[in-house]
């Protein structure tokens, strides 16, 4: 059992899975690590898992054994500063990419993905135009990274197609209404992303449901993201982003909270049929008549 159910933290995770991948890359057990280091085995493995934060001295022994220096070694231990805290506030750009790289890390290893998205397609459902025309107008990226973050964000997808993976992570999209009527990058990209949100809503682990645009909801309180994880004993995490910080709650309370606000909005939200017939019918009218002699 771990030392402290509590001690699980988003950050602390990250902090466990850097450690054994420096660890596991120099070929060394875990056993035969924890003696060389004069540490009991258990604590090192809960290090590892995430169930316990090590030690600023116990991180810097393990880092300096694995002989692990330069920008790496900045890297990991810029995650034990607030490992054992209740959220993980990013507000540096140091701390937001640790972060993304953990969200990613979540994401891989979901087994349902709920993105709520009141003004703008969900990250996970965006087409190459799509996200390129955001990130290229948004003001917050670099030129010199939008390519680099397009890809990244592509091979997101991944994680739910059943053409990639034989088991696909469950994704329930909460779009708002004005998301799907928002022409963003043209009428040529707009066209695409839509196309792309019917055609991934017919997949079985799919479900995509347009809230209206009528009537307030928690969906309006803005986007967010809820992953459940497939395996067990890996916390449930929320992820909420502004242009200056992210951030993910992983405390049950807190996530309770944002499940509850999912069955509301999915209670009000159309049904995945008359979510598909309204995409459709938008695509119509985007779509330029056939020109006839």
């Amino acid at each position: 059992m771990p030392e402290n159910e509590d001690a699980t933290t988003s950050k602390a995770l990250r902090l466990g899975a850097a450690i054994r991948q420096e660890r596991s890359a120099t070929g060394i057990s875990l056993s035969e690590f924890a003696r060389t280091i004069g540490m009991a085995k258990s604590r090192l493995s809960n290090i590892e898992n995430g169930h316990a934060v090590p030690k600023e001295h116990e991180l810097g022994t393990i880092l300096t054994r694995l002989d692990v220096t330069g920008v790496r070694y900045e890297e990991i231990v810029g995650l034990l500063d607030g490992a054992d805290a209740a959220q993980w506030v990013a507000t540096s750009l140091a701390d937001q990419a640790r972060q993304h790289e953990a969200y990613v890390d979540f994401e891989q290893k979901a087994g349902r993905i709920v993105e709520n998205g009141p003004l703008l397609i969900p990250g996970i459902a965006q087409t190459e135009g799509y996200a390129r025309a955001i990130m290229s107008s948004g003001g917050t990226v670099p030129p010199e990274q939008i390519s680099t973050r397009v890809a990244t964000r592509l091979g997101r997808r991944a994680v739910i197609s059943p053409d990639e993976r034989t088991e696909p992570a469950a994704l329930v999209a909460l779009i708002g209404e004005p998301a799907i009527r928002r022409v963003i990058g043209g009428r040529a990209v707009m066209l695409k992303q839509l196309e792309y949100l019917l055609k991934i809503s017919k997949w079985d682990n799919v479900e995509i449901r347009i809230t209206a645009e009528e009537g307030w909801g928690p969906n309006l309180e803005g986007a967010f993201t809820l992953i459940e994880p497939r395996a067990a004993g890996t916390p449930a995490i929320v992820f909420l982003e502004t242009r200056r910080s992210g951030l993910i709650l992983h405390r049950e309370e807190d996530v309770a909270a944002y499940r509850a606000a999912v069955e509301l909005v999915v209670q009000a939200a159309m049904s995945p049929t008359e979510s598909a017939e309204l995409i459709a019918s938008v695509i119509d009218g985007l779509t330029p008549p056939v020109a006839t002699r």
